[in-house]
């Protein structure tokens, strides 16, 4: 176990490149696979709730993405500036 979370906190601190946030991204695709099994049989119902859930992980993911990177980049900045 020790020696997993050592890869996790090796991975976590790279340099060489950052990975899209996880979790929201496969929301917003299951919401996108909601919205088109909705307007492909007419389930109204089921086309606006894949519609909400696609916006929440569309938006979720940005903002996330936001976070874990930029703040991150403009943080290291900073830190070089001084």
């Amino acid at each position: 176990m020790n020696r997993f979370m050592t890869a996790i906190g090796h991975i976590h601190n790279d340099e060489r490149g950052h990975v899209e946030v996880g979790v929201p991204s496969l929301v917003a695709a299951v919401g996108a696979i909601l919205l088109g099994i909705g307007a492909g049989g007419g389930g109204d119902w089921l086309a606006i709730l894949g519609g909400i859930v696609l916006a929440v992980g569309l938006f979720a993911s940005s903002v996330l993405r936001h976070r874990q990177i930029d703040y991150n980049l403009w943080e290291r900045l900073d830190k070089l500036e001084e």
